[in-house]
């Protein structure tokens, strides 16, 4: 640490340091000190990040314990039950698992005579009123309560009460009652289920539906987890689930009409008319919906999901943080009288074989309870098929569940066996009264199977024969459950038929107006309302700002509190060297602009959220965007402390090492609301590769497939500095190939994903405030600098972001006569600052360097007007610092000779199999390269 700042300095902070600690009384304490890391981000929170304190301290009875030393061997016993009975248990509607009696359980083992009576109170909370039975009657409860068709797997809880809380809900759960209304209304909610089943299956033979059969009672789940959150005074649910029974789901609870779906498997688009878009498969169809349960009302957000399992997860848990964020609730609320999760929750449905297999969900379940992550608590529902495509479990997974991943957080587990409707629901409540109470993850394993296979047109009985042929041989879910309630005198067969025949009614009415209905014209609604689809063409917005105002925000981004304790090397270079610059109105680097752009839309009321590695110091230490006291370990973010009414804020997520989650979390915040700015920065560019598949399957396909906006900024550090293969490249090609940029016809403001290189801090102050001052929401891919961060020559001043002032697509040559030039240069990114060094040193006075500072939208228009400056030019060269396979050169050489009209000759490394050298000399030869062609 002495290498960073002046030993003066070191000695004044170490005597602050000292004089705080003894009048802390904390001398004798100074090791706990140094090593209460809890104390970051938790002792007195910052904005997005709350800390919650226990309001009591747990305490087991004093009449438990006792009662458990003295008969401690019944209390081990009931403790084996509780830690091995899931073992035991008949989870497998199929009855296809092989039978295990754990040695645990046998009374024996603790000297225990079956004949023995004692005194249950504390050691098993089923006793009942006598609270006095004998082992026989001990175990026969034990049985029935951890051994049967539901079991639970808690015993690995972080902590007592957690255990303890849970050994209670689970031994008292025969007191959740079912009514004879909820029996009927559960019966005719699987057999609706099914009945859509059947009723796809006749009208559409050869689809693959992935129907809800073999899992019926997965309904009772969905309206379970309803009732419970209408009861709690959840207000928001946020969903995500995979194919398997999602349009049962779909048309059976959550009020989607039936003909949208038969419309799309009869071939009609489900994008209406005038909107931009190609649409997704029908099992990927989603909906938002405004439901009632008891007199309440719940708003459901049901996300479309991508063929990618589990990729949904993240996104999910990230919309439901935004809607958080935008309901003040918990780590947002300003007052902090509420929860996070108390009018929120995420529900994340998952496949057995993906949920164990598939590394984002061990991602997502690391950042569930990290600051800036966290959303109270999500429920987790396993529909287990038992079977992965036709993989079966033993060779699916190393684990004895599937959702053993869960233990990894200390999450309580409960199985379930599909077969016993009432069950599921007691499961279900028991979830969710734990997520109330303790706000965490809680996990459901509903255990039950497919009827048809991975899909309807499969032959699962190749791989599978038992299985199929046990599964053949039974009656449905729906169906035996209705018999029961007829056979107990539950209800009439009346009571079942009324409700099948309407709906019957309803599917053959929208069956036949599938060709005659139209579909609804795309309406951005609720959050979204006032906002459109991006335009045909290219759009200019004035994004600048009175410099009053910037001086204001730049001044407030540096402005500490009296007794804040900032690290020496920041208050000289940062702080005071920024509010120098802003003085002189020149000189600004980057991170200053971005605290320009950022500061002014908080002014305007937009939030701000940058995510990522390390994003509050930056990787580079540039930002400062969240500052540490040097003594008391606080944070202190000064941006959020512009005491402007109105004003938005500002949250700095240092997130955990994992980029697929992180990437899906901040891009599901993006699509809930187009008033917040969302940033993710990646540590190095080509991290991004880490969350290849979020950026294929939502980020550059997102809004073409399901309408949905994105503004999300995507902060990708790139540049050839001789770091090696691995830190050098953000694979600008990979991007750019997945554009829907055009080679033969001008792109519009309605591209999929823009890709812009800056050059200059104005250009990305001017690019960061286009996100939010624009009506619409598109993708950004910045190809960020990360030696331009402190590069003299790459400053810019505060006229160039005053009104008036805006984003330019291509930067013109200043410094040359047009008449005199006759070689032109196009290039983007960084490599400029190297040619231009070269040509002043050489007096060259001929060359013209041209940056092309968005490459998609490619600016058509921009670069012919600047040709014209060069009537005798002879020659035009593209250069770039990347190698030839690598790099913009294959996507702009056709797009200048078809739509600029000018044929480029290259100039750059040749090509390679990785993105950079990793020999130092080898790496100064190939830089040296590049100028000698150039200027040669």
């Amino acid at each position: 640490m002495w290498d960073y700042f002046p030993l003066s300095d070191v000695y004044k902070v170490a005597v602050k340091m000292l004089t705080h600690i003894y009048k802390a009384g904390l001398l004798g304490k100074f090791r706990k000190l140094t090593v209460a890391t809890s104390w970051y981000h938790s002792k007195s929170g910052v904005y997005g990040h709350r800390p919650q304190e226990s309001s009591s301290q747990f305490h087991v009875k004093d009449s438990h314990i006792q009662n458990r030393i003295q008969n401690s061997n019944v209390y081990r016993l009931v403790e084996a039950y509780r830690t091995h009975g899931h073992k035991k248990a008949t989870l497998d509607p199929l009855y296809l698992q092989q039978e295990i009696d754990p040695h645990e359980l046998a009374p024996e083992r603790y000297g225990l005579t079956e004949s023995l009576q004692v005194n249950v109170d504390g050691l098993f909370f089923g006793g009942g009123a006598s609270q006095s039975m004998s082992v026989t009657e001990l175990i026969g409860r034990l049985e029935k309560e951890y051994c049967d068709t539901i079991a639970a797997e808690f015993q690995h809880l972080r902590t007592e009460e957690e255990r303890e809380w849970f050994s209670e809900a689970f031994e008292t759960k025969h007191q959740i009652d079912l009514t004879n209304d909820r029996r009927i209304g559960l019966a005719n909610l699987m057999l609706k289920s099914q009945a859509f089943d059947h009723f796809l299956a006749q009208k559409f033979t050869t689809l693959k539906r992935y129907g809800g059969e073999g899992g019926e009672s997965m309904m009772a789940v969905f309206d379970e987890i309803f009732r419970k959150s209408a009861e709690a005074g959840i207000e928001e649910i946020v969903i995500c689930m995979p194919h398997r029974g999602r349009l049962n789901f779909l048309t059976c609870l959550l009020n989607y009409p039936p003909i949208r779906i038969f419309q799309k498997v009869s071939g009609i688009s489900e994008i209406p008319e005038g909107s931009k878009g190609t649409g997704d498969v029908v099992s990927h169809s989603y909906t938002s919906v405004d439901l009632e349960y008891e007199g309440k009302k719940l708003h459901v957000s049901f996300l479309p999901n991508p063929s990618h399992l589990e990729a949904n997860n993240p996104v999910a848990v990230g919309k439901c943080r935004s809607k958080q964020q935008t309901l003040q609730e918990g780590d947002y609320s300003r007052t902090g009288e509420s929860k996070q999760g108390d009018r929120t929750l995420c529900l994340q449905v998952h496949g057995d074989a993906s949920f164990s297999a598939q590394g984002i969900v061990a991602e997502t379940f690391c950042i569930a309870e990290c600051p800036h992550y966290n959303v109270g608590g999500s429920i987790h529902f396993i529909v287990n098929n038992q079977i992965g495509f036709t993989t079966e479990a033993a060779r699916g997974r190393s684990s004895q569940y599937s959702s053993d991943l869960a233990k990894i957080n200390g999450y309580p587990v409960l199985h379930v066996n599909a077969d016993f409707p009432e069950d599921v629901v007691k499961a279900t409540a028991i979830a969710m009264d734990y997520r109330e109470k303790f706000r965490k993850d809680v996990i459901i394993d509903y255990i039950c199977f497919r009827k048809y296979g991975h899909n309807e047109l499969d032959d699962p009985s190749f791989t599978q024969p038992l299985m199929y042929k046990a599964i053949k041989n039974r009656k449905s879910i729906p169906d035996s459950y209705a018999d029961e309630l007829v056979t107990d005198g539950r209800c009439s067969s009346d009571d079942l038929s009324q409700v099948q025949q309407a709906w019957a009614q309803k599917l053959a009415a929208d069956f036949a107006e599938v060709n005659s209905k139209s579909v609804q014209p795309y309406d951005l609604q609720r959050q979204w309302s006032g906002y459109r689809q991006a335009p045909g063409e290219i759009t200019v917005w004035a994004t600048g700002v009175n410099v009053e105002i910037l001086k204001y925000v730049g001044a407030k981004s540096v402005t500490l509190p009296d007794d804040f304790n900032v690290h020496p090397t920041i208050g000289k270079n940062h702080c005071e060297r920024r509010v120098q610059k802003l003085t002189e109105g020149a000189g600004l680097d980057w991170a200053a602009a971005e605290a320009l752009a950022f500061g002014s839309l908080m002014h305007q009321g937009f939030n701000v959220r940058i995510s990522g590695q390390d994003v509050g110091r930056g990787t580079f230490s540039h930002r400062h965007a969240m500052l540490v006291d040097q003594i008391t370990d606080e944070i202190y973010v000064p941006l959020n402390h512009m005491s402007q009414e109105g004003q938005g804020y500002l949250e700095v997520a240092n997130s955990a090492l994992t980029e697929e989650a992180v990437l899906g979390f901040e891009y599901g915040m993006s699509i809930d609301t187009p008033r917040s700015l969302v940033i993710w920065e990646a540590q190095f560019g080509d991290f991004f590769n880490g969350a290849q598949p979020i950026i294929d399957t939502y980020i550059t396909s997102g809004e073409n497939k399901w309408l949905l906006q994105s503004g999300l900024v995507m902060l990708l550090p790139h540049g050839m500095d001789g770091a090696g293969p691995e830190h050098s490249s953000c694979r600008i090609e990979r991007f750019l190939q997945g554009c829907d940029s055009s080679e033969t016809s001008a792109d519009g403001d309605d591209i999929n994903i823009q890709i812009l290189n800056p050059t200059t801090p104005a250009q990305y102050f001017h690019l960061l405030r286009r996100q939010m001052i624009r009506n619409y929401r598109k993708p950004v891919i910045v190809i960020a600098p990360k030696v331009l961060l402190r590069l003299p020559a790459a400053t810019s001043s505060l006229s160039e972001m005053a009104p008036g002032t805006t984003f330019k697509p291509v930067l013109g040559d200043l410094k040359v006569k047009g008449e005199k030039v006759n070689k032109v240069v196009f290039c983007s990114g960084k490599h400029y600052y190297t040619m231009l060094k070269e040509r002043d040193a050489r007096n060259i006075d001929d060359v013209a360097l041209i940056r092309l500072e968005s490459l998609c939208p490619f600016p058509v228009a921009e670069l012919q007007n600047e040709m014209k400056k060069y009537p005798n030019a002879k020659e035009y060269i593209w250069a770039q610092e990347e190698h030839r396979n690598m790099g913009a050169w294959s996507f702009v050489s056709p797009r200048f000779e078809n739509l600029v009209g000018c044929k480029l000759r290259y100039v750059g490394r040749d090509v390679l199999g990785l993105p950079a050298v990793g020999i130092g000399h080898i790496h100064k030869m190939e830089a040296d390269k590049l100028i000698t062609d150039l200027f040669s």
